[in-house]
């Protein structure tokens, strides 16, 4: 199902960027340009990271670190 159709992004899409850290709308528009354009799927992006599908927001949501593979890298 398109998410964008101004730029042809589909929720899986959203999903993937959102699985590689993207957690707001605006790093999903950096990372696929979606909400970038007439902004009538920002709602939806929004909908869609609230369901989950940000691995790092559930971390956060969880009191975890979001910041662990950094504290690690460190």
């Amino acid at each position: 199902m398109f998410v964008c159709s101004c730029f042809g992004v589909t929720e899986q899409q959203v999903k993937k960027h959102a699985a590689d850290g993207a957690c707001t709308p605006r790093q999903i528009a950096s990372a696929c340009k979606a909400g970038t354009d007439c902004g009538s799927c920002v709602r939806r992006i929004q909908a869609i990271l609230g369901r989950g599908a940000c691995l790092r927001r559930e971390s956060a949501d969880q009191g975890e670190s979001v910041f662990s593979e950094l504290e690690e890298a460190a």
